[in-house]
């Protein structure tokens, strides 16, 4: 189930599939979504739920496996990939593919007053608290602390923010 508010502008040119398993996807008021931002229900049974006033830039890929929640007025940059999910892998004699999906880490949090850079790529169980700034180019999981910023692969903690 795909439920769009009025009021959000989603381009025509986005793609935003429909699942077959009962994901329900929700876009709430003024949301803006671009051109080229890829939704695709796959690896879980989780919903995504994308907060008021929020933003999502071109090129940017959202699998909602084990579920993803963004809160209001979150900006996420370009060619992003947000991907709450991991494939399994143990098994050397099977294919990679036919081995289905680890168990969840909990799905993403995302909540409000995010800033995620460019080329991001936030994995399953990562946790944005309120007001973090992600520098782009970043590779994203845990827990991190409100109002913070942090870049990097590995991840680290950049500076506090000024309040």
């Amino acid at each position: 189930m795909i439920q769009i508010d009025p009021s959000a502008r989603v381009s025509p040119l986005a793609d935003i599939e429909d699942s077959v398993r009962g994901t329900r996807i929700f876009i709430g008021p003024g949301v803006s979504i671009d051109s080229f931002v890829k939704i695709k229900p796959t690896g879980g049974n989780g919903d995504l739920l994308i907060g008021e006033g929020s933003h999502i830039n071109s090129g940017t890929v959202i699998y909602t496996g084990n579920g993803i929640s963004i809160g209001r007025y979150v900006l996420i940059a370009a060619n992003c990939t947000l991907a709450p999910v991991n494939h399994a892998f143990a098994l050397v004699g099977a294919n990679i593919r036919d081995q289905g999906f680890q168990p969840s880490r909990g799905g993403i949090l995302i909540e409000d007053d995010v800033w995620v850079g460019a080329n991001t790529v936030i994995l399953d169980g990562a946790k944005l608290r309120s007001g973090v700034v992600i520098a782009a180019g970043s590779v994203v999981r845990g827990d991190l602390s409100p109002n913070s910023v942090y870049g990097g692969n590995p991840l680290r903690l950049i500076r506090s923010r000024i309040a």
